[in-house]
């Protein structure tokens, strides 16, 4: 086992969790490059496998997805929703629950990296213009659409991967994940009303309600081609092409300047994931990984209390390396075993429940936690503080419908 590996990946963990690192100059994609670049240096990784562990599809989806919201911020879009939602901020209760709900429901469609995307910078809006905490409603969005995306193999990265590898229907599991999408997301909605019940009362909007703005034909343009997409996607075709397609075709479309949709492109988070990558590759090559997980149990069988044992190792596997480069991990393993599509669907649930957890488990929560720092944000402990409840609740009702259904 190689002690460097194991080093760097931890320095890299604690720099990326750390709200500010002021002091070092460093914001998260440069500690995500530092850890990169050390994998490099110390020998853990040659500079081509570095390259090679660079996930290409990851990376192009959130370019695609980046740059058709693009096209929805500079038309203005968010402002004509907004005034749409403007009057549920008078009642934050009950605009926390549209954001929980709302994010969950379209997560399930057009993944959830893609809901937090285009749907930050309108909850980021919603709280200045009230005035209100921005913790709770921007935690609201990131857990409400990793819980959500549960839902289909198409709501987010690793259900996608979870179903090529393991050959899983897509109505199929559908039928089996959409009852614990809605459980996760009433259990969601409940840990956030609770953890933020005084700040929640304690709110009193000023603003004066606005008259509802019109959507534009521009706005049908581009609503419909990311439908087109999600329905493709639905479909079987590349969740990144498609999502590159769909990008292009707007440009060509709307014949904007390409310059000022560049502007929207937020190129710091691509090179945030492209270190993390490459971190995580040079762990998992280092063997530490191999022999933890080698010696934990993964299993289809032992009922209710194998399933949450499995459940376990998948909730913890997730978070120490991530969910995708996790997967890959123990992809061999569960091919070996008497029921390969039960552990398939396991891992797909509490791949995904695993999100919730650290503030790093979902792509979601960093792209919410980096779009809300005109707000303050929110930082790891602060995430943790609602994430922690809300991914050990969610992955136990999982696991427990899971022993009962498969």
């Amino acid at each position: 086992m190689s002690s460097v590996a194991v080093a760097i990946f931890l320095v890299t963990y604690a720099l990326v969790s750390a709200r500010r690192i002021g002091h070092l100059g460093l914001d998260r994609p440069a500690a995500a490059l530092l850890g990169a670049v050390a994998c490099v240096a110390f020998g853990v990784l040659s500079p081509a496998a570095a390259v090679d562990a660079v996930d290409g599809h990851t990376l192009l989806l959130l370019f695609g997805v980046m740059g058709m919201g693009a096209f929805l911020v500079l038309d203005d879009f968010f402002a004509v929703l907004e005034t749409r939602l403007s009057p549920l901020a008078r009642t934050p209760r009950r605009l926390l629950g549209v954001i929980v709900w709302g994010a969950g429901l379209l997560s399930a469609f057009i993944t959830n990296d893609a809901v937090c995307l285009l749907g930050a910078p309108l909850v980021v809006r919603l709280i200045q213009r009230n005035a209100m905490p921005a913790v709770p409603f921007l935690l609201a969005l990131a857990t409400g659409a990793n819980t959500g995306s549960v839902a289909t193999l198409v709501g987010n990265p690793q259900n996608m991967l979870c179903g090529q590898l393991g050959g899983l229907e897509y109505l199929e599991y559908l039928v089996i994940a959409a009852p614990v999408a809605i459980m996760g997301l009433a259990i969601n909605h409940a840990v956030l009303l609770l953890v933020y019940r005084g700040a929640l009362r304690e709110v009193r909007s000023r603003e004066r309600a606005r008259p509802p703005a019109r959507l534009t034909g521009r706005h049908g343009v581009t609503l419909g081609v990311m439908i087109a997409t999600a329905v493709i996607y639905t479909l079987g075709g590349s969740l990144a092409w498609t999502a590159a397609g769909g990008f292009v075709f707007l440009m060509l479309v709307h014949r904007r300047d390409a310059s000022a949709v560049w502007r929207h492109v937020d190129w710091s988070l691509l090179l945030f994931f492209a270190g993390l990558f490459v971190v995580t590759e040079g762990l998992r090559r280092s063997g530490a990984t191999e022999w933890l997980f080698a010696a934990l149990p993964v299993h289809t069988s032992g009922g209710v209390v194998g399933t949450l044992t499995t459940a376990g190792v998948f909730l913890v596997g997730s978070n120490v390396v991530s969910n995708v480069p996790f997967i890959l991990i123990v992809q061999d393993r569960l091919m070996t075993l008497d029921d390969p599509a039960a552990a398939w669907t396991t891992l797909a649930v509490v791949s995904t429940f695993a999100g919730n957890l650290t503030l790093l488990g979902s792509a979601a929560n960093v792209i919410v936690a980096e779009a809300g720092r005109e707000l303050g944000g929110f930082g790891f402990w602060q995430h943790l503080r609602v994430g922690l409840p809300v991914a050990l609740l969610t992955t136990a009702m999982g696991a427990l419908w899971l022993a009962l259904v498969l």
